[in-house]
């Protein structure tokens, strides 16, 4: 079975690029464009990642993770902050918010692919 990735997002071009781009690589591939839709989607089917952009309308990423990893249904899941915020104290809250990894934007896409393989499992292997 193929791992299935989250992509949260309020921008539609990111979405689609990242989409595509995991699409090609063997992952399932679900989006939401806020915080809200996220955490509907994240309680509805849950994935095994969830790439979670920080500055978003209604529910910012950080309050988003929280509730992931609050619930015990979803706490096992992962989240990778993907973020044009790149400060230190920045990567500091995500990580404090439960975020198991923390990108910034832009990013290097092998090593996106890489970090997502390890926390979802290697397309194919499952």
């Amino acid at each position: 079975m193929r791992p299935k990735v989250l992509v949260v997002d309020d921008e539609p071009a990111i979405r689609d690029t990242l989409s595509f781009m995991l699409e090609m690589e063997g992952f399932q591939v679900a989006v939401a464009a806020d915080g809200v839709e996220a955490l509907a989607r994240i309680a509805q089917d849950p994935p095994e990642v969830v790439l979670l952009d920080v500055m978003m309308p209604k529910l910012d990423g950080y309050r988003v993770c929280e509730a992931i990893k609050a619930d015990p249904r979803t706490a096992g899941v992962k989240v990778v902050m993907l973020t044009a915020m790149g400060q230190a104290a920045d990567r500091a809250r995500a990580l404090a918010a439960g975020a198991d990894a923390y990108v910034a934007k832009p990013f290097d896409e092998d090593g996106l692919l890489t970090l997502l393989r390890q926390l979802a499992g290697k397309p194919g292997d499952g």
